[in-house]
Order: C-alpha cells, then structure tokens, then sequence
C-alpha cells in the first residue's frame, strides 16, 4: 500500500464527488495494473475523533480458507491515526520480515498478523516482540517501522485488536507502546503480533477508520492470482465503544489511480457490517465504482 493512497482527507472527496458525477456504461481495463490491487477500500467517518485512547478493535469473518498460493491481504485497518501518527495492519497470506530487529533479508513465514506505522526517520527502536516476532523498518513506502507474526489464521471469525499498554520516556519525550493482538472466535486464542511506539502519553483517535482487501505481489509469487472469498467486517469499536456513524462509504481504484485494481470485487452492507466479495474479474459501471454504503450505526456500548 502505498504511502501516496494515505491523503485521506482530500481523496475522500474527490473520491465521493467522483462517484456523484459517475457515467453509463460499463468500463473494463485496457490491461491489467501492477500489484498491489486495491480491490475495495472502506472507510467509515464518524462524528467525532475519540481522546484518551485505550484500545481499538475490528471484527472480521473470512467465510473459507485462503492458502498461502495466494498473496491476499485483509487489512482490519487500512489506515488509522493516533495523534497525527498513521498506521496500518491486518492479516495476510504470506507475511514476512527480519527474524531480529537487525536490517538483513526478509524471511517468509505464511499465514500472520502485521502491524505498521510511519514516522519521519524511524527505526526498529520503536518496535518490539516476543519470539517468532519479524521486523522491518525501511522507506519504500514513506519511513515506517512494522511488526510480523505468524498467525495460521483460516475460515473463521478473528478481532484485530490495538491495545495501548505502557508508556516511557525516551530522551525527555513521553511515548505510549500499542500492542497488536488477533482473537480467534473459535478457539478463543489470542495471538501478540508485536508492539510499536507512539509519541505522546495521552493520544487521541481520528474521526475516520478504514479497511481494504488486497492482492499483492511477493518475491515468492511476483503476481498473485485472485481467490474466490467473502470477508466481512464488523463496525470499529474505539475504546470499547461504537462511535457515532456520519457515513461510510467504498472506492474501487481503477486503472490509472493510486494500488487500481481490476473490477473483482463487490462491497455491500449488511446492517452494521460489510462485505466484501471477491472473485473473477467484471465489468463495473463508473456510478459503482465509488458510492455510500448504508451502514446501520449501532447503539454505543
């Protein structure tokens, strides 16, 4: 995903006032685009950012098991931000990363968790783990540092979960370390992906939170076929809470935008969820390409 996608604000309009002027007719790429594929980027806006941030979670059901032939990733949070920090994270195929902290080659270790942040000049001393925990910090994608873990997820239904868990004090600055855990409904397992280092002790969580569903390209499958496979993702919870809805809606990047992607995927609503289908390629109409998603807002808890 590329750093560029992550003017979030502007392209959010552009993006809807696009959709809004729209055009008959079906449209079907000249060719089709390098990976990553977009295939349906969701955002939800809210009423209001939420202080005193303390956790978020994000349901998802994958409805079949995906193998690791396969580069998808199902990204629970396509973009967050806490206190003007972004980040991003989620599940994919084929993970990967340094097994030390130490910049050396990526190690390919299947099915994980993943969870990223950027930051001007960063470093691996802003990330942490346990055993099993993979690294990177590098800037291809504007500097960012991320953690690795492998995470034999399949059908099923999981909670990606951010958790702020300590603060320190580095060089007379006050941090917050974020844990990145992935829930099993089925088990009722946790998994720790790793931590990463936010500046600030008190953050705050932005009004917006998005997912996306990609295909992406490896060193090991350079361009990914497209697996046949629903995934669903429930409302975003910040704090425990469901915060108050404004709208939400879904963009299909097409040819010539930012991660564009070939017209696989379809986004619809269903009550306070979404789901995402993914499948053979189509023709889609302009009109559908960026449009609201009638969300139901849940009652705050």
């Amino acid at each position: 995903m590329s750093i560029s996608y992550r003017n979030t604000a502007l392209c959010l309009v552009v993006f809807l006032n696009l959709a809004l002027a729209g055009t008959a007719g079906p449209v079907a790429p000249a060719k089709l685009p390098h990976q990553p594929w977009h295939t349906a980027d969701l955002w939800w806006v809210f009423k209001n950012p939420t202080p005193h941030f303390e956790s978020m979670d994000m349901d998802v059901t994958i409805d079949r098991d995906v193998p690791s032939t396969f580069n998808l990733y199902i990204s629970t949070c396509g973009l967050g931000e806490l206190s003007g920090v972004r980040f991003y994270g989620g599940l994919q195929t084929n993970a990967n990363g340094w097994p030390t902290k130490e910049p050396g080659d990526r190690v390919f270790i299947g099915k994980g968790g993943i969870f990223s942040r950027w930051g001007e000049k960063i470093s691996t001393a802003y990330a942490r783990g346990i055993e099993g925990t993979h690294f990177e910090a590098a800037g291809y994608e504007g500097d960012f540092v991320s953690v690795r873990r492998a995470f034999q997820w399949t059908k099923g239904t999981y909670t990606w979960s951010l958790r702020a868990t300590d603060t320190e004090t580095v060089d007379g600055r006050d941090y917050t370390w974020i844990g990145c855990f992935i829930t099993s409904h089925e088990t009722g397992l946790t998994n720790y992906i790793g931590s990463l280092r936010f500046e600030g002790k008190d953050l705050t969580y932005w009004n917006q939170h998005s997912a996306f569903v990609e295909i992406y390209s490896t060193a090991r499958i350079p361009t990914s076929e497209i697996p046949e496979v629903k995934v669903t993702f429930g409302y975003p919870r910040i704090n425990g809470k469901m915060p108050g809805l404004k709208y939400a809606n879904v963009n299909h990047p097409a040819n010539g935008e930012m991660s564009s992607s070939p017209d696989c995927a379809t986004a619809v609503a269903d009550g306070s969820n979404v789901v995402v289908s993914l499948g053979p390629i189509f023709e889609r109409k302009r009109a559908d390409r960026n449009h609201f998603l009638k969300v139901k807002s849940p009652a705050a808890k």
